[in-house]
């Protein structure tokens, strides 16, 4: 089986500021990999690159076997930490704009989950709460029958309550045969749907192995382990 995303000797620079330092690691398919670090670390900077919004400086990123790019943008699913809809928009027209853009996508499977969220579809955005609006972004993200899903703080904007449904619909409503990428501060509330951590430290790998390796290794939640690396 090849690798879904293989990232290479990537250093990523701004200026005198070195935001990834020679990082490499891959990523298989059908794996849930937790991307966890503090602010600063290098995430963000990570995610954009995969998402061709962002040049590295050196090395290589390999998506499918292809660099980033418009064939790159077909096979991935992103969801930005910020919501980036526009306002005046139903979310209906929302759903009819996605579904001209992606191929992928399925209008049925966003229909499903906005009803189970009671979303009126006929809503507009400027009329959703901030946590509702960022439940949408999950939701048309989710819809499409993608290779990589790149979740940046998925569950961030939104009431504990609604925590374990978000989870849930993030595990059954991706394609098995894809990976996924979860980046967040609430190590303790994804822990239990991670294959794999990795632990970025001032834009180098501090840690990357699986979550069951790291559980009998250190004895402790993956959430205690990254306490400990990160500790203060």
């Amino acid at each position: 089986m090849e690798q879904l995303l293989v990232v290479n000797h990537l250093t990523k620079s701004f200026g005198r500021n070195i935001a990834l330092n020679d990082i490499s690691f891959q990523v298989m398919p059908g794996r849930i990999v937790g991307l966890l670090g503090p602010n600063g670390s290098g995430k963000t900077t990570l995610i954009k690159i995969i998402n061709s919004l962002i040049s590295p400086t050196s090395g290589q990123v390999l998506i499918n076997g292809e660099a980033p790019g418009v064939n790159s943008k077909k096979i991935i699913s992103y969801l930005p930490d910020k919501p980036y809809f526009n306002d005046w928009m139903k979310v209906t027209e929302l759903i009819d704009l996605y579904e001209d853009f992606y191929e992928d996508f399925d209008r049925n499977t966003a229909l499903n989950l906005l009803g189970n969220l009671h979303i009126n579809p006929s809503d507009k955005i400027k009329k959703l709460s901030k946590g509702t609006i960022e439940k949408v972004q999950l939701i048309m993200v989710m819809s499409r029958k993608a290779k990589l899903y790149i979740l940046d703080e998925p569950i961030a904007g939104v009431d504990p309550a609604a925590r374990d449904y978000i989870l849930s619909t993030i595990i059954s409503n991706y394609n098995r045969d894809a990976s996924i990428i979860i980046s967040t501060h609430l190590i303790a509330d994804i822990e239990n749907v991670l294959d794999d951590a990795l632990f970025l430290r001032e834009g180098n790998i501090a840690m990357y192995n699986s979550v069951e390796n790291i559980r009998s290794t250190y004895n402790q939640s993956v959430d205690a382990t990254f306490r400990e690396v990160f500790r203060c």
